[in-house]
Parts: C-alpha cells; sequence; structure tokens
C-alpha cells in the first residue's frame, strides 16, 4: 500500500566498519529525496505515519534524532522528515554528513551509524521499524560491537519498503 508518495530515485550509500561502528557490509542505507509528498499536508506527521504503517513498518515514534553516533544490531530503522531541517552524519565519525528534509525518508541496515550534527528548532522525525527484528541502542563500545558483528548478518530483510510498499526499491536493494 502506498499513500502520498513521489517515486524518487533511491540514492544509496555504504560504509565500512571503523572499530567502533560497524555499519553494514551486505546492505546500503537508502535515501529517498521527497519520497513522500507533503505539499499541502496540515498534518505530515500522520502522513509519514500512514505511509509507513500502510506499508507494514511499525513501532512508531516522533521525536529528533539523538546528538550522539549509535546504532541498532538487531533491527533496521527508517527515518521520515516531517518538519525541519537537519545535518546528519552517517555511517561514524568516518561516515557522510548529508542534510534532510522533509519528505525525505531514509532507511538505515541494522549496524548503520548515526548522529544529529545540527537541526532547525522545528525538526520532527517519524522513526518506524519492520515487524522482524528487535530495538536495541548501540553506542559504539568495544562489547557492543563484538556482538553486534554476529547479530547483524542474521537480522531479517523486511518485506516491504516503508515507503513503496512489497515492489519498492528497498526490495531489490535488500534481497531476502
Amino acid at each position: 500500500m502506498t499513500i502520498a508518495t513521489k517515486r524518487t530515485a533511491p540514492i544509496t550509500l555504504s560504509f565500512g566498519d571503523d572499530g567502533s561502528i560497524p555499519n553494514n557490509a551486505a546492505l546500503p542505507l537508502v535515501l529517498y529525496r521527497g519520497g513522500i509528498d507533503l505539499a499541502g499536508s496540515p498534518g505530515p506527521e500522520q502522513t509519514i505515519e500512514k505511509t509507513f504503517a500502510g506499508n507494514g513498518w511499525g513501532n512508531m515514534w516522533r521525536n529528533g534524532i539523538y546528538p550522539y553516533v549509535h546504532y541498532h544490531s538487531m533491527i533496521h530503522e527508517a527515518m521520515g522528515i516531517a518538519r525541519g531541517r537537519a545535518t546528519v552524519r552517517f555511517g561514524g565519525i568516518k561516515g557522510r554528513e548529508i542534510e534532510i528534509a522533509p519528505g525525505d525518508v531514509v532507511i538505515l541496515p541494522a549496524g548503520t551509524g548515526h548522529q544529529l550534527l545540527a537541526q532547525s528548532q522545528e525538526l520532527v522525525v517519524i522513526g518506524a521499524y519492520p515487524p522482524s527484528g528487535k530495538y536495541d541502542l548501540c553506542r559504539g563500545s568495544k562489547a557492543e560491537h563484538a556482538k553486534a558483528i554476529e547479530s547483524i548478518p542474521n537480522v531479517p530483510a523486511p518485506s516491504t519498503d516503508p515507503v513503496f510498499g512489497s515492489s519498492g526499491p528497498l526490495i531489490a536493494l535488500w534481497p531476502a
């Protein structure tokens, strides 16, 4: 099911293990610039939430992005920007800084580091997760890294793209 989405070519980025943040050796980060059409939407948060939910992604939250490097080793994550702008470093300290804006959706494979570097005051991010996997918050310790290296390859690929559903680009980019 798709709701208020724009077919934009996905931008993919891959990051190597930096010894602290494992990232994901097999799956790229996927960015849809303006992937969810928020034009004229009085409730961009609800538009993103309906899109994610309609495509089987849940356990949603509304907030910002943590200002420290972190990752999730047992689940993938989607983040949709409802309001404001942010500069986020993806991939850990040696990663890449990307500015994200309303309508953008970033899909992070398990293990991918992310950290808020700057934001506009009105930033609202909607986060969501596929039904398989377990949420955890890792900050890059040696013990976490060793466990993450073991768990990341076992996180199942989602059966749907959070923006475009079962026929979305994510399905081809992240084969099961």
